[in-house]
């Protein structure tokens, strides 16, 4: 859900925290167009990041990311109208509070982007989409809903976006709203005040394969670095660590999460990527549904799969793969070594026939054919927590 496409001929934009990060000593790259941090070497750097993130909580300057709103025009239904024609999931299910994983396709059935769509109310709705693809899709999104009864909004400038991550982001974020967070369910958002801004959006949602919330403040640098100190202040009890886009990549990774340009792109469709069970052929006409149709029937070239490598080697995004003859078969997509398993992890591309579980593929690192094997994914699940026992529980019949 995020993207590395970097558009070109354009100046680097900077989040309102940018020179907060540069006071940190962040490693700063080129993301998407974005000056942002990839790591804080200061503070222990990419694997100290993740392993907060896993084991007890970090925090990430999401800013980047595009938010769009789309919302009734002169009478009510538009707006969902608008939504169901140019996503791929459901949005009509959803309730008031409610977000879901969605993808907007193109006629090919082909990813412009995925994304996360909020319902804000009833015919009321925020798209959250990728930073490098912004310019693109909000154009997009202007194009394909103009024939709607609705208005579109680009309010990607308007917040500053922090997502709190790990198994102890509640316990931080509770000491710094007045929002009661436990009954707020993955996937679910809420408006309260936080860090004493009134009526501030946080959403059960994040990017990391761990539990977590993301958090809408203004967009000025001084509330912006408010905010940031208070958080860091509030989870310093958990030794929490600011964590860059190096930490986010290999824990979206291990959780098997879609990254624009690697997993998902206009070459790439719905099934191929594995992402269907978003992709609700029944609920009517949308972009790319006609062309899905014809995929399906036709089935599938190629297969998204997970790779331990077997022999010592790290299968970095684009090496190619190969079969156990040699043959050329398929190319790594994202790779990177797991600093939760402590396996070199990757997914890649390849023919249906090789998916299973198991099945040998070989990866070209730096010359030489390195042995992999087909492993199930995710690679990481994060621990459920267990119901707290009680005699009626313990006697309850399952059905």
């Amino acid at each position: 859900m995020e993207s590395a496409n970097s558009p070109t001929g354009c100046q680097i934009r900077k989040t309102p925290l940018n020179a907060l990060h540069r006071r940190l000593a962040a490693k700063m790259v080129n993301f998407g167009g974005w000056d942002m941090p990839v790591e804080y070497p200061a503070t222990g750097g990419l694997v100290a990041e993740h392993k907060a993130v896993r084991g007890r909580v970090g925090v990430f300057d999401v800013s980047h990311m595009g938010d769009i709103r789309i919302h009734s025009g002169r009478t009510p239904g538009g707006a969902l109208a608008a939504v169901q024609r140019i996503t791929m999931n459901d949005a009509a299910h959803l309730a008031i509070g409610q977000a879901q994983y969605s993808a907007m396709l193109h006629p090919e059935g082909t990813f412009v982007d995925d994304v996360i769509v909020h319902r804000l109310g009833h015919d009321d709705f925020l798209l959250v989409i990728n930073a490098g693809t912004r310019e693109k899709d909000i154009d997009w999104v202007r194009e394909n809903t103009k024939t709607f009864d609705c208005a579109v909004e680009d309010l990607s400038d308007a917040y500053t976006q922090l997502a709190i991550q790990g198994p102890r982001a509640m316990e931080v974020l509770e000491k710094l709203t007045d929002a009661k967070l436990a009954p707020v369910k993955n996937y679910w958002f809420t408006h309260a005040t936080v860090c004493g801004l009134k009526d501030r959006l946080i959403a059960r949602t994040g990017y990391t394969g761990e539990d977590g919330f993301e958090i809408y403040m203004p967009s000025d640098a001084s509330t912006s670095e408010q905010v940031w100190g208070q958080v860091m202040e509030a989870g310093r009890e958990f030794d929490i660590l600011p964590c860059g886009l190096g930490a986010r990549n290999t824990l979206r990774l291990e959780a098997r999460m879609a990254l624009y340009g690697h997993e998902i792109s206009d070459t790439i469709n719905v099934w191929e990527a594995g992402l269907e069970r978003y992709c609700k052929m029944d609920k009517g006409e949308f972009i790319g549904r006609r062309a899905l149709e014809r995929a399906r029937a036709a089935g599938q070239n190629r297969a998204l799969v997970g790779l331990e490598m077997v022999e010592r080697g790290i299968a970095r995004d684009e090496y190619r793969c190969y079969d156990q003859a040699g043959g050329p078969i398929g190319v790594v997509t994202s790779g990177s070594p797991s600093p939760t398993l402590g396996r070199n992890i990757a997914l890649a591309y390849v023919p249906p026939a090789m998916s299973a579980v198991g099945t040998p593929i070989y990866v070209e690192i730096r010359g030489q054919k390195c042995k992999a094997q087909v492993v199930p994914t995710p690679f990481y699940k994060r621990p459920r927590k267990a119901a707290p026992h009680s005699v009626a529980s313990s006697s309850a019949t399952t059905v």
